[in-house]
C-alpha cells in the first residue's frame, strides 16, 4: 500500500522556519528518521522511504501555500493514488500549540492551501492533519503570527510535537484515518 503525505509549506530560507512551514518541518523530521533525502521534481520536493511493507511519498510542495493543489492533484495521479490515500499536513490557528488534530474530511477552514487542495481535487474527502499554531496575535496581526518563527517556550517542545506528527502520519498508513484519529486527538 502506498500513500502520499504532503507537508504545505513556502519554499525559500525565509519562510523555513516559521509557524505555517509546519508541513514542510514534519515531512522533513520523517525523512531524517528515514534516512531518506528531498530531491527537486515536479511542482515538489520528493522523498519516499518503505515502513513495514508500506510506502510513504513525501512531498513539500514548491508551488507556494496558495497554490498548494497543483502538486497534491499532479502526485496522486503520478503516483495512481486515491485522495483516501493522502495526509495533508497543515497549520491552524484555530488550535492552541502543539495540539494536533486528524480529519477524515472536511472544509478549508480558511486555510489557502487547504482551500487549493479542494478546489483542484474536487473534493473535501481527504484526510488532514492540523497542528496547532495557536492564535496569540494582536488584531490585524495575523500575517505577522503565522510567518512568524516560533517563539523560544514553542521551540522547547517542537520537535517532540513533530515526533508525535510523525507516529501518527504512520498511524494513519497502518491502520487508517479512523484509527488515526482516535488515537491522536484526544493528545
Amino acid at each position: 500500500m502506498k500513500y502520499l503525505i504532503a507537508g504545505l509549506g513556502n519554499p525559500g530560507p525565509e519562510y523555513a522556519d516559521t509557524r505555517h512551514n509546519i508541513g514542510f518541518q514534519a515531512v522533513d523530521a520523517l525523512a531524517h528518521r528515514f534516512e531518506t533525502t528531498f530531491s527537486p521534481n515536479r511542482y515538489a520536493d520528493t522523498a519516499s522511504f518503505r515502513h513495514k511493507g508500506r510506502t510513504f511519498i513525501l512531498i513539500k510542495p514548491q508551488t507556494f501555500m496558495n497554490l498548494s493543489g497543483k502538486a497534491v492533484r499532479y502526485w496522486l495521479e503520478q503516483e495512481g493514488l486515491s485522495p483516501e490515500q493522502l495526509l495533508v499536513i497543515t497549520d491552524d490557528l484555530a488550535l492552541p500549540f502543539g495540539k494536533v488534530r486528524l480529519r477524515a474530511s472536511g472544509g478549508a477552514g480558511g486555510h489557502n492551501g487547504l482551500t487549493s487542495i479542494i478546489e483542484l481535487l474536487g473534493t473535501e474527502a481527504f484526510p488532514r492533519l492540523r497542528f496547532g499554531i495557536g492564535n496569540e496575535f494582536a488584531r490585524g496581526r495575523q500575517s505577522e503570527h503565522v510567518l512568524g518563527t516560533w517563539s523560544t517556550e514553542e521551540r522547547e517542545s517542537l520537535a517532540d510535537r513533530i515526533e508525535l506528527v510523525g507516529k501518527a502520519v504512520l498511524q494513519f498508513g497502518f491502520l487508517g484515518i479512523a484509527q488515526a484519529m482516535n488515537s491522536f486527538n484526544k493528545r
